[in-house]
């Protein structure tokens, strides 16, 4: 189980937070995260391209000439897919890309791809990026940088967090997320991936029995 420093809101060491090893330390199926992230891009494309074919191209109704006695070959319509403006032989349609990927296997890609970047150092947590009641982007991007340096990062902020969520939405170099919504290709694609301490252990799913108890020690 490996162990990471907590940092405030002033970018100073607060604590430490343990990575339970079955997320944070199992063995990367490159494969299987491969197959997990083409199947999520898949699924967000819109699939609403279309060509027409030759029967929903508007014209062509008359035949160009006749049949024989011009020594050209022979045609029936202008809107035949060799002529220019004619329809388009098996074009693209409509049609919905994605793909069915259960559930137990996005949940190993995903902690294939956490496992990754805990490895490697690229697994922080803060408490909080901005302390208060109201949000402020400088605060926020100031204490992001005493916890990584990375060109991307993915901030992983509890489904209340709207605080945080204001603070860093604007910020070109970060990508918000809320914990339920976490996923293999966002945290792959991302260099370095910043937890707050309470949307950690929404991840986790930590009891709020728990989080209450360490409240009144």
């Amino acid at each position: 189980m490996a162990t990471v420093d907590v940092l405030n809101a002033e970018g100073v060491k607060s604590g430490s937070v343990d990575l339970p090893g079955e997320v944070f330390d199992v063995q990367a199926n490159v494969p299987l995260m491969h197959q997990v992230v083409v199947a999520q891009l898949a699924a967000a494309r819109q699939g609403t391209h279309k060509a027409k074919s030759r029967g929903e191209v508007a014209g062509g109704g008359k035949k160009p000439y006749k049949q024989k006695g011009t020594g050209r070959a022979r045609q029936g319509s202008i809107r035949a897919p060799q002529f220019a403006g004619g329809g388009v032989v098996h074009g693209p349609v409509p049609r919905d890309y994605s793909q069915r990927t259960p559930k137990k296997m996005k949940a190993a890609a995903l902690r294939g791809a956490l496992s990754d970047r805990a490895r490697a150092g690229q697994v922080h947590v803060v408490e909080a990026f901005v302390t208060g009641e109201k949000p402020s982007t400088k605060a926020a991007i100031a204490t992001l940088r005493k916890a990584t340096e990375a060109r991307r990062v993915l901030v992983v902020l509890s489904s209340t967090d709207e605080l945080n969520w204001l603070s860093l939405r604007n910020e070109a170099s970060v990508h918000l997320i809320e914990a339920g919504q976490l996923n293999t290709y966002d945290v792959l694609v991302a260099d370095d991936v910043v937890f707050t301490k309470e949307a950690l252990d929404e991840f986790l799913r930590v009891p709020a029995a728990s989080k209450s108890e360490e409240s009144d020690k």
